[in-house]
C-alpha cells in the first residue's frame, strides 16, 4: 500500500526530535524519484517521489549512485550542502511534508529554503522553494499543457494541491457524524461511507474501522441499528483521538513471510490471513517493506534490456535444441537405410528401371519377412541402392556432430539460465555494467565501443556469528575469480545442488569449522540462488581445492566430485543480520 496521510503523519512526528537542527552534508540521488540527504550524525534521509512508493523516511540500505549526477541533484547541492533542518512539518492530514532549512548563501548572509515532498501518487514531486516561497526547480515540471488547474515551474510561487472538499476525519464532531449518516445511501457499504464523507482516511483503515464496528470489513450502513451506529462513532473517535495524540505503531503485515501491507495501528480485520510484525521505528519498517519491491523495480528499470536479450538467446537456444534432438533421434533409423541399399544390391537381377517400389525378403529379419523399399523411378537400381548408402552415411556422421552441437547448446542455455538469476540479484549499477559486458564477451550481446567500466565491483561480503568471514559472488565472472583465483584451497565452498546460484566462500584460515557455521553459510548459498524462495534447498559444499573449471567452459561453470550436502531453509533475516556493513 502507499504511504496514507495518518502513516505519513507517524513518520513525521517520528523523524521531527531526530532531525533538527542537524546540518546537511551531502545530496544524492541514486534514482529518478529518489534523493537523500545525509545529515550529520551519519544519518540517510530518504525522500521518494516514485508513483509507487511515495515517502520520507531515514534509511540504512545502501543505494549505488550514477556516475554522473543528475542535473537537479547538482541543483540542490548547490542549494543545500552545509543547511540545516529548522522544522518538519505536515498540513492536517495531507500527503505532504515541508522540510524547512536555514541556509547561508554565496555572500555569508542567511536564508531560508523549503523542500517539499507532495506524497501524492503518480502526482508526486519534490519542490525546491526559496525564501519568498517562490519555486526555484522540481523534480516534475507542470505546465499548462499537463494542468490547467496548478502549474509547478521555475519562478512561479509555490501554491500547494487544492483541498479535495471533504472534512477531516479528525475535525468530526458526533452531531455532523450522525447528520452525514442520516443522509447517506443505507446500501452503502461503512467504509465507502467513511471515503466518501472524510478526508484523510486510506481504505484499508477504513475497512478496519468497518470491520471493529459490524465484525465484517463489507457491512453495510443498513444493518446497523442503534446500538451499531453509537458504537460506529466510538470507534472513529477513538480513532481521531489517537491521532492527534500520535499513538502510533509500526506494524507490518506478512503472508507467508512476504510484506502485504503496513499500518500505524493493529489490523484486526484479516484474522489468521495475516501475520503481524511489529518494528522499533517506521522507518526501519518502510526500509523492510520497500527493499524487496525496490530491487525488482531497480531490475526492471536497469536490466530490462539484459533480462531480454538473455531471454530471446536462452528461447532461441531452446528451439535449435529441439530441431537438433529431432534430427538426432531420425539418425538412430539409419541402419534401416544400408539394409534397404543391401536388399537393392541382392535384388538387382530382379529390378528393372523406373521401379517405384521393391517387394523383397528381408534376409536380416529371422524369419525372412517380406519388406517394401521405396524406390525412386526416374533412378536405376544401382543409383537408389547408392542413394540410401548415401542417406546412411550421411546420417551417421550427422549423429557425431549433432552430439557435439547439443551439448554446447544446453551449455549455453545453462549459461544465460544462470546470467538471468544474476541479473534478478543485481544491486549496484555496476552489477549491470558487469553482467552487460560479460554477454558481450560470451557472443550474446553486439559490441559497441568500448566496454563500460566504472569499477572493480566486490563480492558480497558477510561475518558468520562464530567470526569467520563470507564472499559471494555477484556475477558469473566474479565467481571464477573467487573459485578459480582468490580463494585459499582449504578455504571451503558452497554451492546449491543442481540449481543456478553464486559461489560461496567461507574462508577458513586452516580453522576448524563448526556445524552451525556451516548450516549458515549453506544458508547463504541457498538465499542467492534459483530456489530462493523455497524450502529444504540441498547445498552441496567442498574444499576449494577439489573445484576444477573444465576447458573452454563459459563463467561460472566448475565441476567437482568429493563434496558434503546440507539441506537448509533460505532465511533472508540471517543474511541481512550476517551482511558486512
Amino acid at each position: 500500500m502507499p504511504l496514507d496521510a495518518i502513516c505519513l503523519q507517524a513518520v513525521v512526528e517520528e523523524l521531527r526530535p531526530q532531525l533538527l537542527n542537524l546540518r546537511i552534508d551531502k545530496v544524492q540521488q541514486p534514482a529518478r524519484d529518489q534523493v537523500i540527504l545525509l545529515l550529520r550524525g551519519n544519518k540517510r534521509l530518504l525522500l521518494n517521489a516514485g508513483a509507487n512508493a511515495p515517502r520520507i523516511q531515514l534509511t540504512e540500505t545502501a543505494r549505488d549512485n550514477p556516475a554522473e549526477p543528475p542535473m537537479f541533484c547538482m541543483l540542490l547541492r548547490k542549494h543545500l550542502v552545509g543547511a540545516r533542518v529548522a522544522d518538519i512539518t505536515q498540513p492536517l492530514l495531507e500527503r505532504l511534508v515541508r522540510l524547512e532549512l536555514d541556509i547561508t548563501d554565496d555572500f555569508g548572509q542567511p536564508g531560508k529554503r523549503t523542500l517539499v515532498l507532495e506524497a501524492m501518487g503518480r502526482r508526486s514531486n519534490l519542490i525546491l522553494l526559496d525564501g519568498e516561497g517562490r519555486i526555484i526547480d522540481c523534480m516534475r515540471r507542470v505546465d499548462a499543457d499537463m494542468s490547467a488547474q496548478r502549474q509547478v515551474l521555475p519562478g512561479l510561487y509555490y501554491e500547494p494541491p487544492a483541498s479535495v472538499g471533504r472534512l477531516p476525519i479528525t475535525e468530526e464532531s458526533e452531531e455532523g457524524f450522525r447528520q452525514k449518516l442520516a443522509a447517506a445511501n443505507p446500501e452503502r457499504q461503512l467504509d465507502a461511507f467513511l471515503l466518501d464523507s472524510y478526508f484523510g482516511i486510506s481504505p484499508l483503515m477504513a475497512r478496519e474501522l468497518a470491520f471493529r464496528t459490524a465484525g465484517a470489513s463489507d457491512a453495510r450502513l443498513l444493518e446497523l441499528n442503534e446500538t451499531g451506529r453509537t458504537n460506529f462513532w466510538r470507534e472513529i473517535y477513538q480513532f481521531s483521538d489517537a491521532i492527534k495524540e500520535n499513538k502510533f505503531t509500526p506494524i507490518m503485515l506478512k503472508k507467508e513471510g512476504s510484506p502485504e501491507e503496513f499500518a500505524c495501528f493493529p489490523i484486526l480485520q484479516y484474522g489468521g490471513l495475516l501475520e503481524p510484525e511489529r518494528f522499533d521505528s517506521f522507518s526501519a519498517l518502510l526500509d523492510s517493506f520497500y527493499e524487496q519491491r525496490e530491487r525488482q523495480e531497480r531490475v526492471r528499470q536497469r536490466g530490462a534490456d539484459l533480462i531480454r536479450t538473455a531471454t530471446t538467446a536462452r528461447d532461441r537456444l531452446r528451439r535449435k535444441l529441439a530441431m537438433q534432438e529431432k534430427d538426432y533421434a531420425a539418425t538412430q533409423d539409419r541402419d534401416r537405410l544400408r539394409i534397404c541399399g543391401d536388399l537393392i544390391t541382392s535384388n538387382l537381377y530382379r529390378m528393372a528401371r523406373g521401379q517405384s517400389k521393391l517387394v523383397c525378403e528381408n534376409f536380416y529379419d529371422e524369419n525372412c519377412a517380406e519388406t517394401t523399399i521405396q524406390l525412386d523411378p526416374l533412378l536405376t537400381p544401382q543409383q537408389n541402392a547408392a542413394k540410401y548408402y548415401k542417406r546412411y552415411t550421411k546420417a551417421k556422421t550427422a549423429e557425431k556432430y549433432l552430439r557435439e552441437q547439443m551439448e554446447f547448446a544446453r551449455r549455453d542455455a545453462e549459461y544465460l539460465e544462470s546470467v538471468l538469476e544474476e541479473i534478478s540479484h543485481a544491486e549496484t549499477e555496476q552489477d549491470f555494467i558487469d553482467i552487460r559486458n560479460e554477454l558481450r564477451d560470451a557472443g550474446f550481446l553486439r559490441k559497441q565501443g568500448k566496454k563500460e567500466i566504472k569499477r572493480a565491483a566486490k563480492p558480497r561480503g558477510f561475518r558468520t556469528t562464530s567470526g569467520f568471514r563470507v564472499l559471494v559472488g555477484r556475477n558469473n565472472r566474479q565467481n571464477d575469480q573467487l573459485t578459480c583465483k582468490e580463494a585459499d584451497h582449504r578455504d571451503l565452498w558452497f554451492h546449491t545442488q543442481k540449481i543456478h546460484g553464486s559461489h560461496v566462500i567461507l574462508c577458513t584460515e586452516g580453522r576448524e569449522v563448526d556445524d552451525d557455521t556451516i548450516v549458515e553459510v549453506a544458508k547463504l548459498a541457498a538465499y542467492y540462488s534459483q530456489a530462493r524462495e523455497s524450502g529444504n534447498v540441498p547445498v552441496d559444499y567442498t574444499m576449494v581445492k577439489n573445484v576444477k573449471k573444465p576447458a573452454g567452459a563459459r563463467p561460472g561453470m566448475v565441476i567437482y566430485k568429493t563434496c558434503r550436502t546440507v539441506n537448509v531453509t533460505p532465511d533472508e533475516a540471517l543474511v541481512k543480520r550476517l551482511q558486512c556493513k
